[in-house]
């Protein structure tokens, strides 16, 4: 895992212009790092508000990712996620979990999807179902999930929650390799926030969650060279 002190390096995003309480104690970055020719190709699946999604795109669009997202998969039509793929002209695929017998059955279909479509990666932007080695295997090293603590501490369902809860000071996010192992995969890169003492569940998930549309493109970009080689 890597991890850079903001003291040391330069943001993402200009510190001036954020709250001190938004800023990432803990931030990875890119700087001059070329595109790929040809693009990293991304995979995603979301099931909610695809936020995490729409950064992914936007990251691209303004040239901080060399990468393109050739499908979404969805598990809910409904979706916010569906919605953003529509907006942006990004072919979506629904997945619907409650017709497939098992989890298994679910993730064959989906690298059935990836595979054809030849993705070099596929991220998990708020997919909110477990998944097997079925999917794991197909995708080694290359199954990346975000979620909204500095894992190891808080794995599971409404980490923000569990973090108000333990009274920790410090919050955040990170970018981790999927195992069949919930929540529990090698790190990537961890962005930090402090837990101020005025903070209830909306306001904390909300400055974790800028720190996530910054820190998932930033660690993309950082691997695509791996991953566009493997």
């Amino acid at each position: 895992m890597e991890r850079w002190d903001i003291d040391q390096s330069p943001a993402l995003t200009d510190p001036s212009q954020q709250n001190p309480a938004d800023q990432a104690l803990l931030h990875p970055y890119s700087n001059g790092v070329p595109s790929l020719i040809p693009p990293l190709r991304i995979g995603v699946m979301a099931s909610g508000n695809g936020s995490n999604f729409e950064a992914i795109l936007q990251a691209i669009q303004s040239g901080r990712l060399g990468a393109e997202i050739p499908l979404l998969v969805v598990n809910n039509r409904n979706c916010g996620a569906h919605q953003r793929a529509d907006r942006f002209g990004i072919q979506v695929d629904v997945v619907d979990h409650r017709g497939y017998p098992n989890r298994e059955a679910l993730d064959r279909q989906l690298v059935s999807l990836f595979e054809s479509h030849q993705v070099d990666v596929v991220v998990m932007a708020g997919w909110m179902r477990i998944v097997t080695e079925v999917l794991v295997n197909a995708f080694p090293e290359r199954l990346v999930n975000i979620h909204p603590s500095l894992l190891p501490s808080f794995r599971g369902l409404d980490a923000v929650g569990q973090a108000l809860q333990a009274g920790v000071s410090i919050s955040g996010c990170t970018v981790h390799i999927v195992t069949t192992d919930l929540d529990a995969g090698p790190i990537l890169a961890q962005a930090a926030v402090p837990v101020l003492a005025s903070d209830n569940h909306t306001s904390l998930a909300e400055r974790v969650q800028k720190q996530e549309h910054i820190l998932l493109p930033a660690t993309l970009q950082r691997n695509a060279q791996r991953w566009r080689q493997g």
